[in-house]
């Protein structure tokens, strides 16, 4: 029987990274130890480590720039079959969603403690809406897309991400109550619905729903709107709605 210390544990946050580097890599072209850093939440000194791992195994390379390029690992013929992007293939997801609800909905990837806004289709009927939001990280901790992914991790692999971030140069910028998220990560577990009431900023409501593991992403599907627009009934409708759109993304890709 295997025994999985902290170490162990350690290094496969590590390898999560490395990932989530060569992701970025292979979308983005060219990536940057600053702009690294940001994307996992460390330091950039641990950044450049995980790049230069990278490089030493040929899948990275570094350019006279001191930019980080696709290595030569990468230029095997066996990957160079293109993968329809991500957001290519849950765009139908979201215009139903946006459909249903006629609001703005979004679709948000899982970087460490941080959410990014993959895609999006802003509401059209409404002259008081959400705005797209793109191209934006948000702590995971206080929005409803990051709080469904966040759910779909265990409370030590949670905890593990929290304690990184916490314990590097950004740690002193992170306003976290890891008892409180516990509780609502909980709640989520059993109803699958997360929820976001003016914590990401004032005068947003939002719920979300996580798809899971998704060509190799943690992706979420959310709902946002004013709050002032917000109901208990339409939040149990749109609860189903994600319920139901969540399922036929899963039905897609099995």
């Amino acid at each position: 029987m295997i025994c999985v210390t902290r170490k162990d544990a350690s290094r496969v946050e590590s390898v999560h990274r490395a990932l989530v580097l060569l992701k970025i890599l292979v979308e983005e072209g060219s990536l940057g130890v600053t702009e690294a850093a940001s994307a996992l939440d460390v330091n950039a000194s641990t950044a450049q480590r995980l790049l230069a791992t990278l490089v030493h195994d040929g899948f990275a390379v570094q350019a006279k720039d001191r930019r980080y390029l696709v290595g030569p690992a990468m230029q095997n013929p066996g990957l160079a079959t293109r993968v329809p992007q991500l957001t290519d293939r849950l765009r139908p997801a979201l215009e139903e969603l946006r459909y249903r609800t006629g609001e703005t909905v979004h679709l948000a990837g899982l970087v460490g403690t941080r959410v990014l806004h993959l895609d999006g289709i802003e509401a059209r009927t409404h002259v008081l809406r959400f705005g797209l939001r793109v191209g934006v990280w948000l702590p995971a901790h206080v929005t409803s897309s990051g709080k469904a992914l966040l759910a779909d991790l265990s409370d030590e692999e949670v905890d593990a991400r929290y304690k990184t971030v916490l314990a590097g140069a950004r740690g002193q910028h992170v306003d976290v109550d890891l008892e409180s998220l516990h509780d609502q990560l909980d709640d989520i577990r059993e109803s699958r619905i997360a929820w976001n009431f003016e914590e990401s900023e004032p005068g947003v409501a939002a719920l979300s729903i996580s798809l899971g593991e998704f060509g190799g992403q943690r992706v979420a599907l959310s709902i946002a709107l004013p709050v002032a627009r917000y109901t208990r009934e339409r939040g149990e409708k749109w609860s189903q709605d994600l319920i139901e759109v969540a399922a036929a993304v899963g039905a897609m890709r099995q």
